[in-house]
């Protein structure tokens, strides 16, 4: 007995499995990160220990507004 799949069930199930598809990744996502974290923390890895850091630009206009 074939079934017939009406068109908008079909335009209702399309985002919906979108929408789960992104939140489980979202949820995956997240716990890596918080268990690369702890790991990290764990076994004392820095991860910021090779990264530049470059200090900020201050602008001060004061000169201008004194004029």
């Amino acid at each position: 007995m074939p079934l017939y799949i009406d068109i908008s069930a079909v335009s209702y199930a399309i985002p919906l499995i979108a929408g789960v598809a992104v939140g489980i990744g979202s949820w995956v996502y997240f716990h890596f990160r918080k268990a690369k974290s702890k790991v990290a923390k764990t076994l004392g890895i820095d991860e910021n220990a090779g990264k530049e850091v470059e200090e900020d630009i201050v602008i001060n206009d004061e000169e201008e507004e004194n004029k």
